[in-house]
């Protein structure tokens, strides 16, 4: 019999056994097939779903690669045909109980619960890692959740209540603001004859829920909580019936495990004997010494007594050229690796804390934290009172964290290095026993340092240990350690590579291509990519991806340690900057003038040859972008800002934008630059603006407007002035900084920057009853955009015309325009924006079912670009269309989170939303949907100009 899991491992099972030959990215691939089972998947689309924008150039390859391992497993296996080729890509077709997934559904919507959470052996999509993955992963054991939670309630109705306690009160713990989750436990516990305990779960959720979000619990809530209080006799049991399990939850996100991992017997025994319930064992030792690799090793040893998560996250505390992960960014990941979605996750680090320790509350969970600094960066992420077992790997003792166990980690001794040494060299390390040990001497029996000289050698048939051993002696008067081997593999390389390998050492980002190499060394890139290919085969880089290298750490310093800067790195930012403003041009020709004042290069670029590969270089080179901006030279900082901020602003990499724009103000104040000045202080205004934080956004606008003597710049901060004003709904003043914008962009002859203000301007005008004139303004913005070639700014306009359109009444239309829009932020990659266009198209709809869906779609868009506006908005939207469905309690936990994001965000829609709450209130309990213009009303449609 074929089986097909997607709710844990992704496996290929035939009569109960799993099949192997099926490597991860191959599994990822069959995944992403199996959720779409019956539906044709084309390349595309499958290549989006594995890497999103960081595709590799190898991706088609890769595919075709993964679907021919697929056929051959399910070949062996005896159902080839399952998997059909179409015309346009494959589809997967199951058969009738072949699907876990499937079955599961089958099994909910039929009302059989239990037998739907047994189908469960994990995490869904469990150690499958790909861009889809995330959301995938959220969606089902969301999916879960809500089952668990209906079995609850039914097992509640059966009396069968002192089962469930300990498990529904670590799920309370875990998910402290659910308030359907919390009314179980208070049941559970009044009908195990705890009075007292029930009242306390009810006040804990109450304080909780006014403390994160200032707001009283639901009707049916405080019902229940009144009739515990009064022991109401109609709360009591019916009978008892069998037990019911929980769902598990578990994370995996371990590394890989070495297969030739050798020696470490004590340390692993200590850490097995830790391994029992919750711990906090601190791991330190020298560099190379290889603390990540036992605490790896230990982690997936003792996987098997954690079953509610195994996580880990690099701290980068010694990784040369990056800044360590700081506690509030830690937890945002180890959060995500929990499973809890991204609008849960509060942005204070102070409660990020608490909520992590409550998610870890019930659980058995293994985290492992790499890298650490010193006790206070690491004090932070710290469990509360959890069965957690934490292991921490820092190059410093952690004597300053209370309560952890130290373990200090020496070089292996002598019979475990060289067990280490054989594992790798093979049986040649036998016959030479004395050399072997001056080997082991000499790289100072560090296992980094061995793995270098012992895969020197494996790859040298004709060297003998003797010989290595003189090879790394002769350098021992040089460098000491590890430093020897890494020095002997570089007396190996040629003058150009060894040239080259010190150069990398200055680079800033965390990767370089073979164009940004060829920069470097000032050499083309037919002669870069040479050197890099013969330092790769020395394993003097590495490369994670084809066309990409790297170093390892220790590697990096020391190259480093031996660079000297000739100019190098100069040449590496120009380099980044002309070939930034090529995929600029390719990207956004539209504003190809705005480009016009940075200078040619003096040494060839290679061109961008189309749309598709300036995305890809942009993605792929992003970071070292800013590395380089942040830790290079100082110069040409405000040409690099200017060539950028198109594709940061579109692609929403706010944070990166704030970086590089926050670097050129401060480099342009210190040489007196005006214009560079006020340029970036329009981009930082702009910026804070697309962020939710308007009173910065207002306060960089003003002061750009205070150095700004050109007539583009002073429109670009006036626009966001008027911006922030219609957010804030003042619109008096948006009216007064809009029309001045307006002036300006004329008056410089600005078709641009005057089609973007008119779409803004036209939404001010329907606010004040003018839609007529609002559409004519929209009108001819529409044409302008067009005339300049700017399907951005049109896509803008197309959603500003939904949105007058349906204030009109015209639904069916503003739904077109809406579309219009959204298919076009698709085709440009525009995240971020594409929300607004699906908000739009749900306010709408006219159906609160569609709106829903429709709104879901904009969340999930919307977390995806961090756009706080555009979450608050859709949350809303669900909250209005839950109320109209009859659904006040779902309601109710949209509106709760929409009020949270409007609060921060400090805008008008903050009261109304607190209202619709109040409203929404009283028609929990009833068991009648809520009708009426009132029930599907939408907040003030945003829609920003670009």
């Amino acid at each position: 019999m074929l089986r097909l899991t997607l709710l844990g491992p992704v496996q290929v099972i035939v009569d109960g056994a799993p099949l192997t030959g099926i490597a991860p990215r191959h599994r990822a691939v069959l995944a992403y097939l199996l959720l779409n089972a019956g539906r044709v998947v084309g390349m595309e689309r499958l290549i989006e779903a594995m890497w999103g924008h960081d595709r590799p150039e190898t991706a088609r390859s890769q595919i075709h690669a993964s679907i021919t391992a697929i056929r051959k497993v399910l070949r062996a296996a005896g159902a080839a045909e399952l998997l059909e080729t179409r015309a346009g890509g494959y589809v997967v077709r199951p058969g009738a109980g072949q699907l876990d997934a499937r079955n599961f559904t089958e099994l909910v919507a039929a009302g059989a619960l239990r037998e739907a959470l047994d189908l469960w052996s994990g995490e869904a999509l469990e150690d499958v890692h790909a861009h889809y993955v995330g959301g995938a992963r959220e969606l089902w054991n969301d999916r879960r959740l809500s089952a668990y939670e209906r079995l609850v309630e039914a097992e509640l109705a059966a009396g069968r209540h002192e089962e469930l306690l300990d498990r529904l009160a670590a799920q309370v713990a875990a998910a402290p603001l659910r308030e359907r989750l919390s009314g179980h436990l208070v049941l559970a516990l009044h009908r195990a004859g705890r009075q007292a305990d029930a009242l306390a779960a009810a006040r804990s959720y109450r304080a909780a829920l006014a403390d994160e979000q200032g707001l009283d619990p639901g009707r049916a809530f405080v019902e229940l909580e009144r009739a515990v209080l009064a022991d109401d006799p109609a709360l009591r049991p019916a009978g008892a019936a069998p037990a019911v399990p929980d769902p598990p939850r578990r994370s995996t996100f371990l590394p890989y495990d070495i297969p030739d991992f050798s020696g470490r017997t004590a340390e692993l025994e200590r850490l097995m004997g830790e391994g029992h319930g919750a711990a906090v064992v601190a791991i330190d030792g020298m560099a190379g010494v290889g603390k990540t690799t036992l605490a790896v090793h230990a982690a997936h040893r003792l996987a098997a007594r954690y079953p509610d998560g195994r996580l880990f996250i690099d701290l980068l505390a010694h990784t040369a050229g990056r800044e360590p992960v700081d506690a509030a960014a830690a937890l945002e990941a180890l959060l995500r690796q929990l499973g809890v979605p991204a609008d849960r996750i509060p942005v204070p680090p102070a409660e990020r804390g608490a909520l992590w320790r409550a998610e870890l509350a019930g659980r058995r969970v293994l985290v492992v934290l790499d890298n650490a600094l010193d006790a206070e960066h690491v004090r932070p992420l710290l469990p509360g009172h959890s069965d957690t077992l934490m292991l921490i790997t820092s190059r410093r003792r952690l004597v300053a964290l209370d309560g952890a166990h130290a373990l200090s980690v020496d070089p292996p001794g002598e019979e475990d290095a060289a067990e280490l040494f054989e594992r790798i060299v093979g049986e040649r390390a036998g016959r030479e026993p004395d050399a072997v040990r001056e080997v082991l001497r000499l790289c100072g029996h560090l296992p980094l340092a061995i793995r270098i000289s012992a895969a020197r050698l494996q790859h040298r048939p004709r060297w003998t240990v003797a010989y290595l051993a003189g090879r790394l002696r002769d350098h021992r008067r040089l460098l000491d350690g590890v430093s020897a081997a890494f020095a002997l593999s570089y007396e190996h390389l040629c003058e150009a590579e060894r040239r080259m390998f010190r150069l990398l050492g200055l680079v800033p980002g965390r990767d370089i291509d073979t164009g940004g190499a060829a920069a470097l060394a000032g050499v083309c890139e037919e002669e870069a990519e040479e050197l890099l290919e013969g330092l790769l085969d020395a394993h003097m880089l590495l490369q994670l991806e084809p066309g990409r290298y790297t170093f390892h750490d220790l590697l990096r310093e020391h190259a480093r340690s031996i660079a000297e800067d000739d100019g190098a790195v100069m040449r590496l930012l120009a380099y980044y900057l002309h070939r930034s403003r090529a995929a600029m041009d390719r990207l956004f020709p539209d504003s190809v003038a705005q480009r016009e004042g940075i200078p040619r290069p003096a040494a060839p670029v290679a061109p961008v040859r189309d749309a598709a590969e300036a995305s890809a270089w942009l993605d792929a080179e992003r970071s070292n972008i800013i590395a380089t901006a942040v830790h290079g030279p100082e110069i040409c900082l405000g040409l690099l800002a200017l060539a950028m901020r198109p594709f940061l602003d579109r692609q929403a990499h706010h944070d990166d934008a704030l970086t590089l724009h926050t670097l050129t103000l401060q480099r342009s104040r210190m040489l007196g630059d005006r214009e560079v000045q006020a340029r970036a202080l329009a981009d930082l205004a702009w910026t804070y603006w697309r962020l939710g934080e308007y009173e910065r956004a207002e306060e960089h606008a003003h002061q750009a407007l205070d150095v700004c003597e050109e007539a583009s710049e002073r429109a670009r901060a006036l626009l966001t002035l008027g911006n922030v004003a219609l957010r804030r709904r003042q619109d008096t003043q948006a009216r007064r900084y809009l029309g001045q914008a307006l002036d300006l962009t004329r008056i410089g002859a600005d078709t641009w920057g005057e089609a973007h203000v008119l779409g803004i301007l036209a939404l001010v005008l329907d606010r004040d009853g003018r839609p007529e004139e609002a559409r004519r303004h929209l009108d001819l913005a529409l044409a302008l955009h067009r005339k300049v070639g700017n399907p951005a700014g049109e896509a803008v306009t197309l959603d500003h015309l939904g949105v007058v359109l349906r204030h009109q009444g015209e639904l069916a239309q503003a739904r077109v325009r809406h579309e219009q829009a959204a298919a076009l932020y698709r085709r440009l990659g525009n995240t971020g924006d594409e929300a607004v266009a699906l908000n739009g198209l749900a306010e709408a709809a006219g159906d609160p079912a569609r709106a829903a869906e429709e709104h879901e779609a904009a969340l999930a868009l919307a977390d995806l670009a961090r756009n706080r506006p555009e979450r608050a908005r859709a949350h809303a939207g669900l909250a209005r269309a839950h109320l109209a469905l009859g659904r006040p309690e779902r309601a109710c936990e949209h509106g709760r989170l929409a009020l949270g994001l409007y609060g921060e965000l400090g805008v008008p829609e903050a009261e109304e939303i607190r209202a619709f709450l109040e409203d929404a209130g009283r028609f929990i309990g009833r068991d009648r949907p809520v009708s009426g213009p009132e029930s599907g009303r939408a907040i003030w449609p945003s829609g920003p100009g670009r």
